[in-house]
């Protein structure tokens, strides 16, 4: 069996063999002027000055709070001031969660503080809180399979850690517990659920945050239906080492009894805005390439890596290019999605927005993974379009960035459009330490190293000139 880095060569060996290179889709002049600004945007720090500005000016944007329109008015005002040809924001509704009171404690039979922090989605405690043992399970699948008798009346507590990837898998593998354990939790008939953070600073006592479920879907039917609060427990996540520490006392085989109060709830109806930013194509203005960030951030920190970053390297790529004079055949917008964070709501009305256009959106993509370095390009595009991606992968490789194959990568906010049949593209980050941060009190703008972020917006730079400047499609399949 191959190893991955092996299978990757050959993989990079079959793509290039099979794809010559080919100045009959772009001309030399336009290549050269890619490489250029490709070498300049190595040094420069127009998107790490943007990711300053965002979270010192404005912090935190957490979807619906009161930081979530001076995020709005600050991404219009940054549009502007970079100099794009046209900026907008369409309204984004939804409901609002707020944060409220977090804190835990063993009552007995060892009494200690707990750290922690409410999961996105949940219904509150009541305000005296809940006081009960805890039923301890390995993983989610264990509590799946438990007997409703084992969990009635008690706080579940699952302890799953979870696997540091280069690439970041290993988020998936452990998210589950903190997507859908309050639910099934509360079909069983306990009271509460808390979870290890969904993270991997083994050694730091910053919980992470994150959304829960808060809706079925009837696989028959189709329709959805928004859980209550009948039909979830309050649910929240302790750092590691609280998560071990509750490991610790469960091996002297005595009742763990906690008590945790979590007052997060809903609110009212809020509108935001997605931020949109446009260079304007030459020939097809009407055609887009879409790329971008979101703009909202959960609460704990400033939102620097998730997602202040992804915002200021894409905008920084647009501005770069107008900049150096390479107009493109095509318009470059970027979109600042609302509310990603606990609701994708962003994404959603965007597509809602747009449903009628979808032909003339070309290829999209996001940043939404730090600012560590790219290490790859992974395409979702159509075998007619692969020369233009051999091009890009050539022009990547001084940056350090290999082929990876045409897999489809995206990120979340480009799920609404990826069921819609627009052709995708993946740049992807290392995200070795990235969970070390993310949803956290320490995702701040001290983490962001300008070079790196630099490396980003000259892979950037790549893609989207050339994918604005190629006149052929890469692969529309309108759902």
């Amino acid at each position: 069996m191959l190893s991955m880095s092996k299978f990757i060569l050959t993989l990079s060996i079959i793509f290039y063999s099979n794809i010559g290179f080919s100045n009959k889709i772009f001309t030399e002049d336009f290549i050269k002027k890619v490489e250029q600004l490709r070498d300049f945007a190595k040094t420069d720090n127009t998107a790490y000055k943007l990711a300053e500005s965002l979270t010192t000016e404005v912090g935190h944007r957490l979807g619906g709070s009161s930081n979530d329109i001076k995020g709005v008015n600050w991404a219009v005002s940054k549009f502007n001031e970079l100099g794009f040809d046209k900026v907008y924001t369409e309204p984004v509704i939804f409901k609002k969660w707020v944060r409220g009171l977090e804190q835990a404690e063993v009552v007995s039979p060892f009494p200690q503080p707990l750290k922690i922090t409410a999961l996105g989605r949940s219904f509150p405690t009541t305000d005296e809180g809940i006081t009960a043992e805890i039923v301890h399970f390995q993983t989610f699948e264990d509590l799946e399979k438990a007997e409703d008798s084992k969990v009635k009346d008690k706080i579940v507590f699952i302890s799953n850690r979870m696997e540091r990837q280069k690439d970041g898998s290993g988020y998936g593998k452990a998210n589950t517990a903190r997507y859908k354990s309050a639910y099934v939790t509360a079909q069983k008939g306990g009271v509460g659920t808390i979870i290890r953070s969904i993270g991997t600073d083994y050694h730091s006592r910053n919980p992470h945050t994150g959304a829960m479920m808060a809706s079925i879907t009837d696989e028959l039917t189709g329709e959805t239906h928004n859980l209550t609060e009948h039909e979830l427990v309050p649910a929240g996540a302790i750092s590691n080492p609280d998560a071990d520490l509750l490991v610790n006392m469960l091996k002297r085989n005595k009742p763990i009894k906690i008590k945790m109060t979590l007052l997060s709830h809903w609110g009212e109806e809020y509108t935001s805005q997605n931020v949109i930013g446009e260079i304007t194509g030459r020939e097809k203005p009407e055609e887009v390439v879409v790329i971008g960030g979101h703009l909202d951030s959960w609460d704990l920190g400033t939102g620097a890596i998730d997602d202040a970053s992804g915002c200021a390297i894409t905008m920084a790529t647009a501005k770069l290019i107008k900049d150096a004079g390479i107009k493109p055949y095509r318009t470059i917008r970027v979109v600042l999605w609302a509310n990603e964070e606990y609701g994708l709501d962003g994404a959603k009305a965007y597509a809602q927005a747009h449903e009628n256009d979808m032909q003339n959106h070309i290829i999209a993509a996001e940043s939404d993974f730090g600012a560590a370095p790219i290490y790859a390009l992974s395409s979702g595009v159509s075998v007619d379009s692969l020369a233009v991606v051999k091009i890009m992968a050539k022009l990547l490789e001084p940056l350090g960035i290999i082929y990876e194959g045409n897999t489809g990568k995206y990120g979340p906010d480009i799920i609404p459009l990826k069921k819609n049949g627009i052709a995708t593209m993946g740049l992807r980050q290392d995200g070795t330490n990235y969970f070390d941060l993310h949803h956290t009190a320490d995702d701040t703008f001290d983490k962001i190293a300008p070079e790196e972020m630099a490396q980003n917006v000259a892979a950037w730079i790549v893609f989207v000139s050339l994918a604005a400047e190629y006149k052929g499609n890469f692969g529309y399949n309108h759902k």
